[in-house]
């Protein structure tokens, strides 16, 4: 190894054990370690704002601030609390009912929407029912939560590795719909039956307290109907600009700009207001996390990772799929899977296109894809919407701990991958 490259690596190692830790924000950390890599000259200062190889990826960057500023709006409707209130109703205080309900919402929101937001709209409605019900929210948001990251695996916007992997394979939307929607849906239902052998302490129905909910009015929920009429309406164009941008040739991040653009022209909201929504902290820690990436690349690293790679799963790609996906969702159980999935990108890519047969070495993408998304159930640290959907629990009152949450999201994650290489085998291998 050259200096450059021992040098490169120290850092990023040393940025991703902070990372891990959150003994320190982790902007800062990658802000850090990013700033490091340029000033000793590891990363290409003049490449780091214009090379699709070694720079940021603004195809990522912008699509989530589109889809960020689109989600600001819509969230002004109050569609999210009519959909919360309507829940309860529909399952008229049933706890079991309930659950059901609630993790429907997210898993089909999260797939248009990205699942952090969902999980920031949801969980507050969320209390507010169990309140009603006078029954403890804890396993509602934990199945909230879990049902996200599964749901969001479906499409190229659900999960934020998905468009990383998306941005970085040439996979377009509908590639995500016909390879990973399927297994999401099968994963999706059989999640729903494991819940009420997982929960089934949980579910204690009082009718008395179920009467509350019933005098519940959704309808008061909705702010404004003809904003609410809009907002659907550009969200509508905006998912089948997504499924027809690979005919189009308009890359999805345009596609969600000018979605969002339109959306504020035409619901006339304050721009500020809607900015001010938007989540600039995770944008300058992708922007961060791909200089570091970056560097990575610049000085070899990543190619002798991925040679090696290749050099230990030799021309098997059964064993190669089994590992990028079990080995996936284990890294990704215990560390974000937002640095673990932009950090094992590139190395896929290498494994792929240099390995004996890239043709049918595609599938990777999906062993890696559904490993990253599905490990992010693992513990409470594992996924951004794990840590926010906690975070807004307990400053409710309904207090979620670390353990409390990783018993249910290790059984989850478990059952989640054996069920994916299930599917990849398949699929993939078998009737290839």
């Amino acid at each position: 190894m050259t200096m450059s490259s021992i040098l490169a690596l120290a850092i990023f190692v040393a940025a991703f054990a902070l990372i891990a830790t959150e003994k320190i924000n982790k902007v800062i950390v990658v802000l850090v370690a990013s700033a490091a890599m340029v000033v000793t000259g590891v990363a290409p200062a003049n490449d780091i704002f214009y090379s699709h190889k070694v720079g940021v990826d603004w195809d990522v960057i912008l699509l989530l601030l589109g889809m960020m500023i689109i989600v600001g709006v819509l969230k002004q409707t109050g569609v999210f609390e009519y959909l919360g209130i309507w829940a309860g109703k529909k399952s008229r205080g049933h706890p079991f009912r309930l659950m059901v309900m609630f993790m429907l919402i997210t898993a089909i929101a999260s797939p248009i929407l990205d699942n952090v937001t969902i999980i920031l709209l949801v969980v507050p409605v969320t209390v507010v029912v169990c309140n009603r019900l006078h029954v403890p929210a804890q396993p509602y948001i934990i199945a909230e939560i879990l049902a996200s990251n599964i749901g969001g695996a479906a499409t190229l916007i659900g999960d934020p590795p998905n468009i990383i992997i998306g941005n970085r394979a040439g996979l377009s939307f509908n590639d995500f719909l016909v390879h990973m929607l399927p297994i999401v849906a099968l994963t999706f239902a059989l999640f729903v039956v494991l819940t009420r052998f997982m929960f089934r302490k949980d579910f204690e129905f009082d009718p008395e307290y179920a009467d509350s909910v019933m005098a519940l009015q959704e309808r008061r929920a909705i702010t404004d109907r003809a904003l609410l009429i809009k907002c659907l309406t550009v969200l509508g164009l905006v998912i089948v600009g997504f499924t027809l941008h690979s005919v189009l040739h308009v890359q999805p991040a345009i596609i969600a700009l000018i979605g969002a653009l339109v959306m504020v022209l035409v619901t006339g909201v304050e721009i500020t207001e809607v900015l001010a929504e938007v989540e600039w902290a995770t944008l300058v820690f992708f922007a961060g996390l791909f200089i570091m990436v970056g560097a990575l690349v610049n000085t070899g690293i990543i190619e002798s990772i991925g040679q090696w790679a290749i050099g230990a799963v030799g021309h098997d790609y059964t064993l190669a799929g089994a590992t990028l996906l079990f080995g996936s969702a284990l890294v990704g159980a215990f560390f974000d899977n937002i640095p673990y999935a932009t950090t094992m990108a590139p190395i896929v890519d290498v494994l792929v296109n240099e390995g004996s047969d890239p043709r049918n070495g595609g599938f990777l993408w999906w062993a890696f894809a559904l490993g990253a998304d599905f490990g992010g159930n693992g513990t409470a640290v594992a996924a951004s919407a794990n840590v926010v959907g906690i975070g807004l629990a307990n400053r409710s009152g309904h207090r979620i701990t670390f353990w409390q949450f990783t018993k249910y999201g290790i059984v989850t994650t478990v059952f989640s991958t054996i069920v994916a290489w299930g599917y990849v085998y398949l699929r993939y291998i078998v009737l290839a």
